[in-house]
């Protein structure tokens, strides 16, 4: 139930949002196994270091460029970059040229474990140089020498549109390397310094493609010897030579006999005979650049019957037709080699594909599918791919997987300018308007799929040549917002560049229900703001509430209460100004979530009465059984457990009529009905319903449930005297709760760890575990549950006795040193600090584990 915000946190389970935020499309199980003898998990997910989870090494890399023509010098220079060589590094006889295969690692197939001689290596050279290329092959030719992974990012530093920040990319690299997007710290030189931190000892090859500046790369540089990253740029970028001791690689056009290769390679197939002087004079007209060459070569190649002389007159011909790139594309006869020989291949395009080619100068996304290209057009489906076909086979367009096309930046430039020159205002607009209709009713079908009790939102029809967007099931609408996520911040910022607010405010009020399960709600903030700034400016009182709404709920998930709290307010308040009864129950029901979170209980379950009332009063049964199930939530964490499972019954009854829709609440209630039975000693019961719990999220692929719903289940596990089972789940658990960056549910799957470790009789792990998760939640402002942790800590201390295993398994600290000195006094302090975190909290358990540590410390 994405829109009311139904909350599933049980009275000892951290708040870290409502289950109704995150929904996913693929199992990440982490199988334990049956656990005997000495019990210990040496997961990386579960151990209390701290340390991200090890995943498989990322492998970034795009593939190796096909017909690489030699630059031998070039590649040994890089070789040369990897020290105590006696030659060029894995290389084959002719040092990667023409038909070589891109081997990975040493020569013999093995891992090379040589330190770079620099952790920088600059390619810098004039556009169309082949920069990306040669980084590219190399990289892919030494990447056995870096065990521990290889990252990729395109920092578009001269795209039309705009630049990745060198923020940006740090944390795209940070979630590559296992960190939650939540858990990256906002503040630059925080980030970087995680950064580094996770690429000590560790050999990882970085490549940051496509730099303007040198603040774009800085960020993401290693920190020491042993991982190397490659930056390529147009510009020389002295900082990183100076600052930085990066290793220039100056890179020039071809000599002329491999510019003639290069022509050769590409039209072998196609043509014979060719002058070797026409051949010359082609690779000179293309200034002996790649880009420029491939181009020509292709076009001589797809007219093999054409002498090659005429078509260097056509060449020639197509000289003035554009002065410069919008861009840049370098200086001098370079550039103008580049404008010529793109005017020359756009002018032989049959008009259709012209016309194509231009206006996908006006995608303002990095890659594209054949859907929204379509409508973009206005072309029919089988009629775009038939000139998309005619782009790629013309070298102006790249296809980067089924259906899916790219540009380079020079010709996006080209593109664009070309859009600018030959389509009208009106005609650029109402592309735009085509485009921006096909993904917004893309994410509204997504989200019936994804979230099919989500407020109704009314879109209006498609402007004509949109293609239509189905999804047959659950699984193709994640995969389309998968694909097509990445393009959304773009999008929502060329449609607030062109004044289309209300598709903008649309776009983002649905696309947060519509989440893709990698992308998080962490990318949606700046897109939510963009449709709430949209909304105001178009006056759509309703549409704004919706977003304040969504907002809210963002913060909440982000464990920003306060602010979510205003957000809820201003909604509720427009919707009592609009008289909109269904909204101001559920602004209501949002705002008991937000003080449930902060474990405010008499205020949260104030909120939920008057929440109850009003659907009550609206006949919305399913949206009062949610609210239902909240208030249970709320007075079982007060320890009212009769009162509690009575409103989870009730809240069950209603949705087991429910259909599809049901599915979700009832797997949320279910695992609250479990821990109340567990609390009340019906293990077997409790052990059923959250058995079933798990089930329902596993047939709906639902990961925040399953990986939540697990502790339950290993909980009620434990009670049954099936502690080795539990802890598999607790593994699982932490395992998908990192994934989905909820730090705050992975901090309570360790400290249920430990209190089944202590059970067990291994307290030196239960005190790891719960010196762990008591950082965590401290960190997270969780009093409560920073206090339920240091209680398990402190009597994980008394029963280790002499404490010096709990400080060999939580490091040489100053607070395990203590603890390892003298473990009573520790477990003192420990009980002190927890009683201390326990003061503002009157609800009857807290009162009753004051009143217990209270003795203890007597």
């Amino acid at each position: 139930m994405p829109d009311a915000g139904g909350h599933e946190d049980s009275e000892r389970w951290p708040t870290t949002g409502s289950w109704s935020e995150l929904s996913g499309s693929a199992r990440d199980a982490v199988q334990a196994g049956r656990i005997t003898g000495g019990v210990h998990f040496h997961s990386p997910a579960l151990h209390p270091s701290g340390e991200p989870a090890r995943r498989d090494p990322p492998r970034q890399l795009p593939s190796a460029p096909r017909g690489f023509v030699n630059r031998t010098e070039q590649l040994a220079e890089l070789d040369a970059v990897l020290t105590g060589m006696d030659g060029p590094f894995g290389a084959d006889s002719d040092s990667g040229g023409i038909g070589t295969s891109p081997d990975a690692g040493t020569a013999d197939g093995g891992t090379d474990r040589r330190e770079p001689a620099a952790t920088v290596c600059l390619i810098a050279g004039t556009a169309g140089a082949g920069k990306t290329s040669l980084a590219l092959r190399w990289a892919h030719r030494v990447s056995g020498a870096f065990p521990d992974g290889q990252l990729y990012v395109n920092l578009r530093g001269y795209d039309p549109g705009s630049p990745l920040s060198g923020g940006q990319a740090l944390r795209y690299f940070l979630t590559s390397l296992g960190v939650p997007a939540p858990a990256v710290p906002q503040d630059l030189d925080a980030a970087a310094a995680l950064y580094r931190s996770l690429l000590a000892n560790r050999r990882v090859l970085v490549l940051l493609d496509n730099a303007a500046t040198t603040a774009q790369v800085r960020p993401a540089l290693p920190g020491t010897a042993g991982s190397l990253a490659i930056v390529t740029s147009r510009e020389r970028l002295p900082g990183l030579t100076i600052r930085d001791g990066a290793h220039r690689l100056t890179l020039g056009v071809l000599p002329e006999p491999e510019a003639v290769a290069l022509l050769r390679a590409v039209t072998a197939r196609h043509r014979h005979g060719d002058d070797p002087e026409l051949l010359a004079q082609l690779a000179r007209l293309c200034a002996r650049l790649p880009l420029a060459l491939r181009i020509a070569a292709e076009r001589a190649a797809v007219h093999p019957h054409l002498p090659l002389g005429r078509l260097i007159d056509e060449l020639r011909d197509a000289s003035g037709l554009w002065d410069a790139l919008s861009a840049g594309a370098g200086d001098g006869d370079e550039a103008e080699a580049v404008h010529t020989v793109f005017a020359w291949s756009y002018r032989a395009l049959p008009p259709p594909a012209a016309r194509i080619f231009r206006l996908l100068g006006l995608h303002p996304g990095q890659g594209f599918g054949l859907d929204a290209i379509a409508a973009l057009s206005g072309t029919e489906r089988r009629r775009a791919r038939q000139l998309l076909d005619t782009l790629v086979g013309a070298h102006l367009l790249e296809q980067s997987g089924p259906d899916r096309y790219t540009f380079h930046d020079l010709l996006r430039a080209y593109a664009l300018d070309q859009a600018e020159r030959d389509e009208t205002v009106q005609e650029r607009g109402e592309a735009l308007r085509r485009l921006l209709d096909w993904y917004l009713h893309g994410v509204a079908a997504a989200r019936s799929r994804l979230s099919p009790d989500g407020a109704p939102v009314t879109l209006d029809r498609p402007g004509e040549g949109v293609p239509a967007v189905t999804f047959a099931d659950y699984d193709q609408a994640v995969d389309w917002t998968e694909t097509e996520y990445a393009n959304a911040l773009p999008l929502a910022r060329a449609a607030e560049r062109a004044g289309e607010r209300r598709r903008l405010s649309l776009l983002a009020t649905l696309l947060h229900d519509a989440l893709p399960p990698s992308g998080g709600a962490a990318g949606w903030l700046p897109i939510g703001t963009a449709g709430l700034r949209a909304a105001r400016a178009e006056g759509d009182r309703a549409v704004e509430a919706l977003l304040h709404e969504r907002l809210g709920m963002t913060h909440t998930q982000a464990g920003r209460a306060a602010t979510a709290g205003e957000h809820h307010k201003r909604a509720l308040a427009i919707r009592r100004e609009l008289g909109d009864a269904h909204g101001v129950a559920e602004s209501l029901n949002l705002l008991g979530v937000t003080e449930l979170r902060d474990r405010r209980l008499g205020e949260a379950e104030s909120w939920f009465v008057r929440a109850l009332g009003q659907w009550d009063m609206l006949g919305e049964r399913h949206r009062y059984a949610l609210a239902l199930a909240n208030r249970g939530e709320t007075r079982y964490r007060a320890g009212l457990l009769d009162r509690a499972e009575s409103d989870v019954r009730e809240a069950l009854s209603v949705f087991a009529g429910m259909g599809p829709a049901g599915l979700r609440p009832r797997g949320n209630a279910l695992h609250l009905l479990s821990a109340l039975q567990n609390e009340a000693g019906r293990v077997g019961a409790a052990l059923a319903s959250a058995k079933e719990a798990v089930d329902l999220a596993l047939e709906l692929r639902f990961h925040i449930g399953e990986a939540y719903w697990l502790i339950t289940l290993g909980n009620a596990q434990r009670a049954n005297g099936l502690p080795h089972d539990a802890l598999a789940g607790y593994q699982r658990s932490a395992a998908l709760h990192r994934r989905l960056g909820l730090r705050g549910r992975e901090a309570l799957a360790w400290w249920e760890t430990g209190q089944t470790y202590l059970a067990l009789g291994r307290p030196d792990l239960a005190a790891g575990f719960a010196r762990r998760a008591a950082a965590v939640q401290r960190e997270l402002g969780d009093a409560w549950h920073e206090a339920l942790a240091l209680e398990l800590l402190a009597r994980a201390l008394e029963a280790a006795g002499d404490g010096d295993a709990a400080a060999a398994e939580t490091g040489t600290d100053t607070e395990a040193e203590a603890a390892a000195a003298d473990p009573r006094s520790a477990a003192a302090q420990h009980r002190a600090a927890a009683l201390r975190l326990l003061t503002p909290y009157e609800d009857a358990r807290s009162v009753a584990l004051r009143e217990r540590l209270t003795a203890l410390l007597a």
